[in-house]
């Protein structure tokens, strides 16, 4: 089985999701100080945990400032080439995160818990797509 991370790429924080024996969850954001610090953060996080797979959430609305700074953070990174990089449409996986947070009550939205919920969201579209 492939090792698959997802990530939810944000101003502050990079949430993170990933597939564990088969199962898909949520793990302990990147907390963004600069892009250079989150890209080396990220970087180390895939190389030590032997990813197979890197599922980016992209933001397929309107907003292309967005997708285009998601890119070139993603572009920072300098991952062996085996690493398959995936772009996934992202589109209201935070939305979604924060209705599952509400369910739970176990969320604050400063504590991280939440973008690697929306990480969650999109590592969940990305397995649905494979099937």
């Amino acid at each position: 089985m492939k090792n698959i991370l997802a990530i939810d790429v944000g101003l502050k924080r990079i949430g993170l999701a990933k597939y564990v024996q088969n199962i898909p969850l949520p793990i302990a954001p990147i907390l963004r100080k600069n892009r250079h610090q989150a890209a080396k953060a990220l970087q180390d996080f895939v190389i030590s945990n032997k990813i197979d797979i890197l599922v980016v959430g992209i933001p397929k609305e309107s907003n292309s400032d967005m997708e285009m700074r998601i890119k070139h953070f993603i572009g920072l990174l300098n991952l062996p080439q085996e690493i398959e990089i995936c772009f996934i449409d992202e589109s209201f996986s935070s939305v979604e995160a924060l209705e599952k947070a509400r369910e739970s009550k176990r969320f604050k939205s400063k504590d991280g818990k939440l973008d690697s919920l929306a990480a969650l969201m999109i590592l969940e579209r990305y397995l649905i797509g494979k099937e």
